[in-house]
């Protein structure tokens, strides 16, 4: 019988691993993992939240690739699930993670929030 590969809730592009492990190194929380979860608001109407984190709880899941750790709650991952978090230097408001979300039917001019179908 041959293994079915299981992907992964989201995953993270090479860049965005690099810095994040970049950056979580000068926090000094290299062990550390960026949480991803999705909250009420914005001008679509849900938006993505990114904090640096070092707790994991039960729920969450965990995705490691490219030796970066993305923690993802169990009540945001259906809105995200499928998504590539990436990093792109110059952005309208600076640089930083963006998510290129399959889920989302709109977004809005700074990519920050998002509707689902």
């Amino acid at each position: 019988m041959a293994q079915t590969e299981i992907k992964p809730i989201v995953e993270i592009s090479e860049s965005a691993a690099k810095e994040l492990t970049s950056y979580l190194g000068k926090q000094g929380k290299p062990n550390a993992g960026l949480r991803v979860f999705v909250t009420a608001g914005g001008c679509s109407g849900l938006s993505y939240g990114m904090v640096p984190d070092d707790k994991i709880s039960e729920d969450d899941y965990v995705i490691e690739m490219y030796g970066a750790r993305v923690i993802i709650d169990k009540s945001s991952a259906p809105f995200v699930a499928g998504s590539l978090i990436d990093y792109k230097s110059e952005k309208l408001m600076g640089g930083g993670f963006v998510v290129t979300n399959p889920n989302a039917v709109s977004t809005c001019g700074c990519g920050e929030s998002f509707r689902t179908a």
